[in-house]
């Protein structure tokens, strides 16, 4: 085929305006790599999309999958892992339970004590040494006093 009218692919896609749609969709896809089935001849990508559409060699509805994926705004969330929905809930929970610039450390049963001076948490999430919480202790009993 030499040249590609409109008049050829109107038989396949009688739509003037998806048949643009389609094809430009098919030209987006070779440029991001797909495999052409048609010869290329020194033809530019929207030119080789419609002449894969006028000689029936791509799938149409796989084309206005892709294209309707494409224009898609509204994407799909993922809904949150239980161990991040249980994370939050801590995460509000200490929140509400401190007042101002103060930060809550929270004392660890010793499972995560590998080193053995690992007691405590801060509201960060860093790690305190045990000698750190005394500290911490002490200058809370100070500002008591």
């Amino acid at each position: 085929m030499a040249r590609v009218t409109v008049e050829d692919c109107v038989t396949e896609v009688p739509n003037r305006f998806e048949l643009v749609m389609f094809a430009s969709q098919r030209a987006r896809n070779i440029s991001a790599g797909a495999s052409l089935t048609v010869d290329r001849d020194n033809d530019k990508n929207p030119v080789i999309a419609l002449r894969e559409i006028a000689d029936k060699t791509v799938e149409l509805n796989g084309l206005e999958e892709s294209l309707i994926k494409g224009l898609q705004r509204n994407v799909e969330m993922d809904e949150p892992e239980e161990d991040e929905v249980d994370l939050i809930a801590i995460q509000q929970d200490l929140s509400e339970h401190t007042s101002g610039n103060e930060t809550p450390i929270v004392h660890l049963d010793g499972s995560l004590d590998r080193d053995g001076g690992v007691t405590a948490m801060d509201r960060a999430g860093e790690i305190l040494p045990a000698d750190a919480l005394e500290a911490d202790d002490d200058r809370t009993t100070a500002d008591k006093d």
